[in-house]
């Protein structure tokens, strides 16, 4: 069965070695229910979980990344690739899952979680050298970026309690085939992808038109 594994919350902001900026990256998972909502417009809002910390406002949150969600078992091989423990909520994620593919999910599926939250699959999570400091590993975003196994950001379509141990379920899938995966792999390293994604009316607004955009100056 798929479910929530843990629910993570950074309860105060984080210090990075190495950078200016405070981070909300130091997630741990927490008891009970925790109220989900669709937060606003990126660059106004934050996260959409409650108590949750999101610092870089620019970059996170906001309606298109109001959950970050990445699963166990991804986890479990960096855990063994690394040599080093990785406790849930330790790449910054609101929800470890188990039981669910969410590398081959399809952007815009939706997910219905327990009894009433509805999540939708809209990004991947795209590694930065916050990402980088916090972890403390070298060449971490590189690393990151070869795997290609990234999480997913989700849009919250109808807001409600999330508590470790729901049921996630997947209950609609687009009729494109553009993938968790091959979103990363398109806004990282095969560009040429890019005019794959151009028509997907479930990607963000802003990088359907960097899609286009770039998508275009590539067939020049």
């Amino acid at each position: 069965m798929s479910a929530v594994r843990s629910v993570n919350l950074a309860s105060s902001p984080l210090q990075l070695p190495g950078r200016t900026r405070l981070s909300g990256m130091d997630k741990r998972p927490v008891r009970g229910a925790v109220d989900v909502f669709a937060p606003g417009p990126k660059g106004l809002a934050g996260g959409g979980l409650a108590g949750d910390t999101v610092c870089d406002l620019r970059y996170h949150g906001g309606d298109d990344q109001a959950v970050y969600a990445y699963a166990r078992e991804d986890l479990d091989w960096w855990q063994a690739e690394l040599g080093r423990d990785l406790p849930d909520g330790c790449f910054g994620e609101n929800l470890t899952t188990s039981g669910i593919n969410i590398t081959s999910a399809l952007v815009g599926e939706q997910w219905l979680v327990g009894g009433s939250l509805l999540l939708q699959v809209t990004v991947p999570r795209i590694p930065c050298r916050s990402f980088q400091a916090a972890l403390g590993e070298k060449r971490w975003v590189k690393r990151f970026t070869e795997r290609g196994v990234s999480g997913t950001y989700l849009r919250v379509l109808r807001g409600g309690p999330v508590t470790a141990g729901d049921s996630i379920v997947v209950v609609e899938r687009p009729h494109h085939q553009i993938s968790n995966w091959t979103a990363f792999r398109a806004i990282t390293v095969e560009p040429e992808l890019l005019d794959l994604m151009v028509d997907v009316p479930d990607l963000p607004d802003e990088l359907r038109r960097t899609a286009a955009k770039r998508a275009k100056a590539m067939a020049r």
